[in-house]
């Protein structure tokens, strides 16, 4: 039975912005798991209105019930009352985008963001998902992560997404070690090109738990720019913490 649940909730999950439609055989193809088994899974979400099949193309796409929880948990979190101002604030004082990540499993999950008012400017979609290695956001987690989550981590091969990306086992371990060092991140054009990102790490109990970033085009973005930024973001941090300590439990936080 919880093998089962499991499965379901891993069938789900399967069903993202880039990828919001799945086939059955293809889906079970993807999951290298049995299609029968898939398939009763996919009926049940089906008949719970979880998802949504295409009568014409047999396929399935997230339902109503997903919907309306996401809305359930928006409403939840207060979302843009709680977080939303601290990074308008944030965003207002460095000209730039600014964004709050939250540890997701191996990746980093956007929660929410504000876009610079500038006509050129990073822009960042909420609930994006990015691996922990690539990116000053990213690695800041990263490098507060257990040792030997950090071990385990490194043994994967990574995926090179422009020429600067960090992909050497032993120079991200000594990106982890200034991280720590120093209590920020910074990337450039790692994961896009012509972008700097300035992170730091997010705690709660002592647990890391995400980032805060700031995030512009390279052309316009100094030294002196860069050390305003780790000024604001931990001016930032201090009321993003009295939020997180007062409505944790809104984020999965005991």
């Amino acid at each position: 039975m919880l093998k089962t649940l499991s499965l379901a909730l891993e069938v789900l999950k399967m069903f993202t912005k880039d990828k919001p439609t799945w086939g059955g055989r293809e889906l079970a193809a993807e999951m290298n798991q049995n299609h029968t088994k898939v398939y009763r899974i996919l009926e049940t979400l089906d008949n719970h209105k979880f998802l949504i099949k295409n009568k014409e193309t047999k396929k399935y796409s997230l339902g109503f019930a997903v919907w309306e929880l996401g809305n359930t948990l928006s409403e939840n979190f207060h979302m843009k009352e709680l977080i939303h101002p601290i990074l308008k604030k944030l965003s207002d004082c460095t000209n730039e985008s600014t964004f709050l990540t939250i540890l997701d499993g191996e990746e980093g999950l956007t929660f929410e963001a504000v876009e610079a008012r500038t006509t050129v400017r990073f822009s960042v979609s909420v609930g994006s998902r990015t691996p922990l290695y690539a990116g000053a956001s990213y690695r800041s987690i990263l490098a507060h992560m257990p040792t030997e989550f950090i071990e385990s981590y490194l043994e994967k091969q990574f995926t090179r997404y422009t020429e600067k990306t960090m992909v050497d086992r032993e120079v991200i371990k000594e990106d982890l070690r200034l991280i720590r060092e120093n209590g920020y991140a910074s990337s450039e054009g790692e994961y896009t090109e012509d972008v700097i990102a300035v992170a730091i790490p997010i705690f709660h109990k002592e647990m890391i738990i995400g980032s805060l970033t700031v995030s512009g085009p390279q052309y316009r973005i100094t030294d002196e720019h860069i050390k305003l930024f780790i000024t604001e973001l931990l001016e930032a941090k201090k009321e993003l913490k009295k939020v997180i300590e007062k409505y944790g439990p809104h984020f999965g936080l005991s």
